[in-house]
């Protein structure tokens, strides 16, 4: 059996701590570890590490394998899939099962189990006997995990349960998400389930319900991978449910009780906090009534004779709204968009294959940022026409290319590149080197980057 962790979104919905350039997946809410990092270790406990692949964009390439290799060092960088565009989960599925028996060899009729980056799960043990129970009774189906519903929420899919056979239901229908009656209604009946969207079959059964009800991805899907990988923007943006599962007579639905929830708002988690009673204690809430409030970067949020609210902190934002209502956020997201915000996309973090930065001053004529590189990372041999720097080393030790002069840097040690010099920067040591970047000039954007050599393959092609 395999597994593949789809981890490209961009996790909008809870802006400002996902942004583009660093979504929901790679966020830590509730312990040390990430949304991808917590699912990956669900997933040990069900199969070997060798056989949990993932599948993502190429900006978020690096993140997933740097995630993954701090609690799993031996990973392949071949267990990461990397999609040429966004198009959905069917396109993401179909050029990952194509992958995986086509250059890894997983056998046509091996069960895959495609599972979102991004959910939280309180009952690990009962989620993971369901896994393992669900793989082996899949056969030649399409199988879903369906939770068993605690409430009439509106926020979810619905999947209408028929005859139960063997441990699992056959699925009469999928609902889109309802409004509150009809959710109620739903739940009265006892005949629903949300949909998880998680799915379980092989290759045979895929390819087989891909060509019936996805004619125009299965043209694409019959040929090489390398056909399908550059043939990939011509498919369809569908999900896998509007291609196959809500056509298909085929799909079953397997139904658990561990403690799912999806993370789609900051009510759902702010409710989730509250169930593993984590409260941050930097917070002081005065004559306050069910506020609930984040901060990214633990700042002191104090509150006074309010009562309802949410309140996310994270670098250069703040978002306050009122509590219950936390799916307006995309109103919000929407109008940044469309106002051409940068905070919408980006944030004072930044986060690259070689490690992450942090922009602590940004002034018309200079720019402040604190460089993290990790162990034997190198940034790309570079030079920038419209500004100069000046790195000074505040840990580790730096191996530093400035134009003709190739030298070594200790702690309280700097060195200066002017405009046009070629350099480069690289951490040959065993522990995080840790610089200050002092940037002058009348420009500071990444644009202003020209790129001679890069280890990532991130050269202008």
């Amino acid at each position: 059996m395999y597994s593949v962790i789809l981890c490209g979104g961009s996790g909008t919905r809870l802006w400002p701590l996902s942004r583009k350039s660093f979504p929901k997946q790679f966020l830590s809410l509730y312990s040390d570890k990430s949304l991808l990092q917590e699912t990956f270790l669900r997933m040990q406990k069900i199969m070997p590490d060798s056989q949990i692949y993932f599948v993502t964009n190429k900006k978020n390439y690096f993140n997933v394998f740097d995630q993954i290799e701090e609690i799993f060092p031996e990973v392949r960088q071949e267990q990461i899939i990397t999609e040429p565009m966004a198009l959905n989960t069917a396109p993401a599925i179909a050029l990952t099962m194509k992958y995986l028996t086509e250059k890894e060899g997983v056998l046509k009729n091996e069960p895959v189990i495609f599972l979102p980056a991004d959910h939280n799960i309180n009952k690990i043990d009962v989620f993971v006997k369901l896994i393992q129970t669900a793989m082996h009774k899949v056969a030649d189906n399409i199988g879903t995990i369906g939770i068993t519903p605690t409430a009439p929420e509106t926020g979810y899919g619905y999947i209408k349960k028929g005859k139960m056979n063997n441990g699992r239901f056959q699925v009469l229908q999928f609902k889109e998400k309802p409004n509150k009656k009809t959710a109620e209604e739903y739940i009265a009946t006892g005949q629903y389930v949300w949909n998880s969207g998680m799915y379980i079959f092989n290759e045979r059964t895929f390819a087989e319900e891909l060509q019936k009800y996805a004619p125009e991805i299965y043209t694409e899907y019959a040929k090489s991978f390398e056909q399908l990988d550059q043939n990939f923007k011509n498919l369809p943006a569908v999900s896998i449910d509007y291609a196959i599962s809500e056509k298909s007579d085929k799909v079953i639905v397997f139904e658990g009780d561990f403690g799912w929830s999806d993370i789609g708002s900051f009510d759902s988690m702010a409710e989730i906090m509250q169930e593993k009673n984590l409260n941050q204690k930097n917070h002081v809430f005065i004559d306050s009534k069910n506020v609930f409030a984040h901060s990214a970067t633990n700042k002191l949020i104090a509150t006074s004779d309010v009562e309802d609210l949410i309140i996310i902190e994270n670098d250069d934002c703040i978002l306050v709204q009122k509590k219950g209502k936390s799916e307006n956020v995309k109103k919000i997201v929407e109008y940044l968009k469309t106002n051409n915000y940068k905070e919408v996309d980006h944030n004072i973090m930044g986060y690259r294959p070689w490690g992450k930065y942090r922009v602590l001053v940004d002034d018309e004529n200079h720019k402040v940022k604190k460089l993290i590189v990790y162990p034997g990372a190198t940034l790309s041999l570079q030079s920038h026409k419209r500004r100069s720097e000046h790195w000074v080393v505040v840990k580790g030790l730096a191996r530093v290319i400035n134009g003709e002069l190739d030298i070594e840097l200790h702690e309280n040690e700097s060195t200066y590149i002017p405009a046009t010099h070629k350099h480069r920067l690289s951490n040959p040591g065993k522990t995080n080197l840790e610089i200050i970047e002092v940037q002058t000039g009348d420009y500071f954007e990444e644009d202003d980057i020209i790129r001679y050599d890069d280890v990532y393959n991130r050269l202008e092609k």
